[in-house]
């Protein structure tokens, strides 16, 4: 079992830059993929990004690519997303995700978090 905490979210202007953080209990989070996944008012939860149990491959939507960078620290059990460049588009509430493998589908996460709040105004 693995329990996913966000933060890091907040308002921002259009331009700026915010680092998310998850945060997982449980000795199994070195063992896991993560993956950031994003919902806006109205739409789809769609991917963000993903990284594997090492950290050695990574993936990104090309909505974020070139703006996002996917990290983690198995030693503290935490993954980071750092989102520069932010738009007025990024806004959402923003979930990480554990899962077997790194990969842009949400289906093969099993822990999700409860999301953190970003909001880019123009």
């Amino acid at each position: 079992q693995v329990q996913l905490v966000e933060s890091g979210g907040g308002l921002v202007q259009a331009g700026g830059s915010l680092r998310l953080s998850c945060a997982a209990s449980g000795r199994t989070f070195s063992s896991h993929a993560m993956g950031w996944f994003r919902q806006a008012p109205g739409k789809e939860r769609a991917f963000v990004a993903t990284i594997s149990w090492d950290g050695g491959n990574t993936a990104y939507a090309d909505s974020v690519k070139g703006r996002a960078t996917i990290s983690r620290d198995n030693a503290k059990n935490t993954v980071y997303l750092q989102m520069n460049n932010l738009k007025p588009d990024d806004t959402a509430v923003y979930y990480c995700a554990a899962g077997s493998r790194w990969s842009a589908g949400a289906s093969v996460y099993d822990y999700w978090g409860q999301g953190t709040q970003v909001t880019v105004s123009s």
